[in-house]
């Protein structure tokens, strides 16, 4: 069994989405409620005044225009989609073409596989990710269920490594898919970390969206909840984020002992229940995570 690493694409930002790095062969999911989170990403924060540079942030969006539904666009779709004039996109599109970042077919635009360098670099600057590969895979064949492992940006989490196993979500997850953090264990873990202030500010950002009936959308009870993760040191969520999906998390820690990630078990509901969930795979989860932490501590 490998885990899947080192895959990252760009999502586009249809209705809404403004965040770079979203996995192109994500799938939609089946359930509407995920889906309509998915459609309603936060707007990206207010432009830093004279450090903006404007033009770098339209060749971006730009490449965040193209997505698993859109893969290949017109220069027309590809304006629209950016929020630019045609000549704006065409200048764009013309020199990420001569940068080996774009190739055309006739009238029809697509990025070609150059563009996962961009994802690549972060991983590559990353060394923790080829350290807890190993761990997770061991983690993974010990309770016979997914292994993951993520980073938080903004209200949003993004997988970095994936060990799966069993199919239990609806969506394919993998390198560079995104889920949100309030409702996810993973989420949760990395939230904790945060300050009262910041963590405040994240929340008020995030569209609180009750995915299942589970699903805690409440500010003030989400947290509670996370404070309870800062208090224990791990989270499991039991089917707030899609109906059947249960998610043990712990924190992967720098040597200052600052969060950097958050590694997770997945399981069925119908397999295990969130109690046994707990009394089985806290203890091993809780063990690779160290592993891990360890790892990158003597890295330095």
């Amino acid at each position: 069994m490998r885990a899947i690493r080192y895959r990252l694409g760009f999502r586009g930002h249809s209705a809404g989405h403004r965040f770079p790095f979203r996995h192109m062969s994500k799938a939609l999911p089946a359930s509407p409620s995920l889906s309509a989170h998915l459609a309603e990403t936060p707007e990206a924060p207010d432009k830093p005044g004279d450090s903006y540079v404007q033009s770098f942030a339209r060749g971006l969006a730009v490449i965040r225009a193209f997505n698993a539904e859109r893969p290949e666009q017109t220069l027309t779709d590809v304006a629209a989609a950016a929020g630019l004039t045609r000549a704006g996109a065409r200048r764009i599109l013309l020199t990420l073409q001569t940068l080996g970042y774009v190739e055309a077919e006739g009238r029809l635009f697509r990025l070609t596989p150059k563009i996962l360098d961009l994802g690549f670099a972060y991983l590559t600057s990353m060394p923790f990710w080829n350290l807890a590969e190993p761990v997770m895979e061991e983690l993974s064949g010990k309770v016979h269920e997914s292994c993951s492992a993520a980073v938080l940006d903004r209200t949003e989490i993004v997988y970095v490594l994936r060990v799966p196993t069993h199919k239990i979500m609806t969506i394919n997850l993998s390198i560079g898919s995104r889920l949100p953090a309030y409702c996810t264990s993973m989420g949760r873990v990395l939230l904790s970390a945060l300050d009262d202030e910041t963590l405040d500010a994240t929340l008020g950002a995030t569209q609180l969206y009750a995915h299942t009936p589970r699903t805690v959308t409440d500010k003030d009870e989400l947290k509670k909840l996370i404070a309870q993760v800062r208090r224990q040191g791990w989270a499991i969520v039991d089917q707030e984020l899609e109906g059947g999906l249960i998610s043990l998390s712990a924190p992967i820690r720098n040597r200052q002992g600052r969060v950097i990630a958050a590694m997770n078990i997945s399981g069925n509901a119908q397999r295990n229940s969130a109690k046994q969930m707990v009394k089985a795979f806290l203890e091993p989860l809780q063990h690779a995570a160290q592993t891990v932490s360890d790892m990158v501590a003597r890295r330095g």
